[in-house]
């Protein structure tokens, strides 16, 4: 009831919160039908090494291109860059219907949807730039709970709007092409209502590069967005944390793509979208109860407690897939999801309170690069090394002492994870423009 009452002092709050909505909406609906299109039309047919290459080619570039894209958070009003950056996705989203629509090769599509993944990272970076600027700094650790985790409902809510649109199109090429075009309203949703806030009402307050053209301020986001991680060790910790889990992230995603579409994994889970969906479904519950169990522990735990028993958390899960059964799989995907979004609100608090506002959505931007290359890299591994049926128990066990040996790094780095005590983090304090 106290966080609620705090809330409803800070009406940026509720937009942000709906602009964010809109945008993971977005996301959800472009990704899963872009999912379905391609792994599951009868018109298309992929092995391990061409997922692969369709995750590199989705996310690879704007993670060479994104620390610097990052720069212009923190030079423009962030409210204009999530108006056009919104704008740009929706037709980016328009133009990857009709190439698919038109039964274009599998590259092409992925060459267009590469414009749309990369405006949804600088939109993600840009809200989480600007979270600090509409809530309360005692509060940031629940309102990133709740917004991270409602945002991720969204993104199942966006893939449930996919399936029933491809239910009524149809799963060919023309039938995806259709469905991907929900992804566009949504967008265009979200940039209507991020013009409403105030000038300079998401930041920078003092921006990056001010009396420099933009062109200075990009050319320089990549060595800012990383010297600012560097002078600060609670950041750089945490996100090593996050590159830990994406990597293991990655081995299973894959693992799992190609199981379900050889092996019925019971009848509890059968195969192909019904599998994909209920372990995708557990995934999300598990990033759920995190919402409130996140900031209960960072308050009895702290950070490096908190994160240390999430990347335990994230061990024990990776030793329930070597049975690659039903229910253990089940169980494993919502562990490994809470103990993801654990690490991820950490990662995401550590940002928004120890990082000044003037390098934080380059800040941002360089994580989302960093941990896409990480996620992408280790696909690529997966794809070399799993069976025809797509289960490896080495790379499960590989996984698991991943976990562990991020866990003990973790609780050896000791205050360096914490970073300044909330009591000590001010409200920021625009400069006079």
């Amino acid at each position: 009831m106290k966080y609620l009452r705090s809330v409803m002092h800070t009406p940026g709050l509720f937009r942000l919160l709906a602009v964010r909505l809109l945008s993971q909406l977005s996301d959800g609906a472009f990704q899963a039908a872009l999912a379905f299109s391609i792994l599951f039309n009868p018109d298309r047919h992929t092995d391990p090494m061409a997922i692969a290459g369709g995750f590199a080619v989705l996310l690879l570039p704007y993670s060479l291109l994104g620390p610097f894209a990052g720069a212009v958070l923190d030079h423009w009003d962030r409210r204009r860059v999530l108006l056009w950056v919104n704008l740009l996705r929706a037709v980016a989203i328009v133009l990857v219907a009709i190439t698919m629509s038109t039964s274009t090769p599998d590259t092409v599509v992925l060459l267009g949807a590469l414009l749309v993944t990369g405006c949804s990272r600088l939109v993600a970076s840009g809200l989480s730039a600007s979270l600090p600027h509409v809530a309360p700094p005692r509060l940031i650790v629940e309102t990133n709970a709740v917004f991270t985790t409602v945002g991720a409902g969204m993104l199942a809510v966006g893939a449930g709007v996919s399936g029933v649109l491809r239910a009524v199109f149809g799963a060919d090429n023309g039938g995806s092409g259709a469905t991907l075009l929900s992804g566009a309203v949504f967008a265009v949703c979200a940039a209507l209502l991020a013009i409403r806030f105030t000038h300079r009402q998401l930041g920078p307050d003092r921006p990056d590069g001010i009396g420099h053209t933009a062109v200075y301020s990009v050319v320089r986001g990549l060595s800012h967005g990383l010297r600012a991680v560097v002078a600060m060790p609670s950041v750089a910790i945490v996100l090593s944390a996050i590159g830990v889990h994406r990597v293991i992230f990655g081995f299973n995603t894959l693992m799992f793509l190609m199981l379900v579409r050889h092996t019925e994994l019971g009848d509890a889970l059968g195969a192909n979208v019904r599998a994909l969906s209920l372990i995708g479904g557990s995934v999300a519950a598990g990033a759920l109860v995190a919402a409130g169990t996140t900031p209960v522990s960072v308050r009895m735990a702290g950070r490096r407690g908190t994160i240390t028993s999430a990347l335990v958390l994230g061990v024990v899960a990776e030793l329930m897939l070597v049975t690659a059964r039903p229910v253990p799989v089940l169980i494993a995907a919502a562990l490994i999801g809470l103990a993801g979004q654990t690490i991820k609100l950490c990662g995401d608090v550590a940002m928004q309170l120890d990082i000044d506002d003037s390098y934080r959505g380059q800040v941002f931007a360089v994580q989302d690069a960093l941990f896409n290359t990480a996620f992408v890299g280790a696909i690529f591994i997966a794809a070399l090394a799993i069976p025809a049926d797509g289960f490896s128990i080495p790379l499960v066990v590989v996984g698991a002492c991943l976990y562990l040996a991020a866990a003990v790094g973790v609780w050896r780095s000791r205050q360096r994870v914490e970073g300044p005590p909330l009591a000590e983090v001010s409200v920021p304090v625009p400069m006079s423009r």
